[in-house]
């Protein structure tokens, strides 16, 4: 669990200079001495099995982490152990920001599939808001960016129908996944589970799974082992009346 003492890193496989996200279009350039910073800023890498947890609700972790690669979600439990998920994590975002500010998690995060994660010291922080205003704008841009997003989220769960939050939530998924990499080959695969689904939206499994049958109906979705898999994006958006995403270049530390 993170932020338990004596967690090891490895060696970098990826120095900052040589990012294998920075060159993707949706991130803007580094000044060069913000690259300096960010390089003496990163501590190693952590990589992170399927089902691992990264971070714990009540936790106090001594690092923040950028996702190299991989998928992730943010949940928090119920005492009787239902599960709500915030939002899903995906290469370029930053998680454990919570912590880093507030002194503790006030939420899990759960690795989708395998990870690997750029692992930054917390107490640094304090450097990067001292002397790098370029940096300490890009840290409150992206806190800004997921509220944007829980309150699309929020507006989906409260005012969508089932089938409408349900083809926003696939829809807004994979178009995340795309602008960094992640769907590879059409069409895009996204490594949920149909739990996963139900507990984001807060819909029951059997609620879900009828809902999910009417997206594949209308060849929208296919559902095989290991995810869903996209066949209409526009489709689903055009369902959910969403119109996509319109954040242009976002940052990257």
């Amino acid at each position: 669990m993170s932020g338990q003492k004596g967690r090891s890193f490895s060696s970098r496989q990826y120095p900052c200079e040589n990012c294998p996200l920075r060159p993707l279009p949706v991130f803007r350039e580094f000044e060069k001495q913000e690259l300096v910073f960010v390089s003496k800023f990163k501590k190693g890498e952590l990589a992170v099995d399927k089902g691992a947890t990264v971070l714990v609700e009540g936790s106090h972790s001594a690092h923040l982490y950028t996702v190299l690669s991989g998928w992730a979600f943010r949940y928090k439990l119920l005492s009787d152990g239902r599960r709500q998920i915030l939002n899903y994590s995906m290469p370029g975002d930053l998680i454990g920001l919570q912590g880093s500010l507030l002194g503790e998690m006030q939420h899990s995060v759960e690795a989708l599939s395998p990870m690997l994660l750029c692992v930054f010291e917390r107490e640094n922080l304090h450097e990067l808001y001292r002397n790098h205003p370029g940096l300490a704008y890009d840290i409150t841009w992206i806190a800004s960016r997921e509220e944007r997003m829980l309150d699309e989220n929020l507006l989906s769960i409260g005012r969508r129908s089932a089938v409408e939050r349900t083809a926003y939530l696939i829809a807004f998924i994979a178009s995340r996944a795309a602008v960094v990499g992640l769907n590879g080959k059409a069409p895009v695969r996204i490594p949920i589970t149909q739990q996963h689904i139900a507990d984001t939206l807060g819909l029951s499994l059997v609620h879900t799974n009828k809902t999910i049958r009417k997206l594949i109906d209308r060849k929208l979705i296919n559902w095989r082992d290991g995810g869903c898999e996209v066949i209409d994006s526009d489709g689903l958006k055009g369902l959910a009346r969403w119109e996509g995403l319109s954040e242009g270049r976002r940052p990257l530390i």
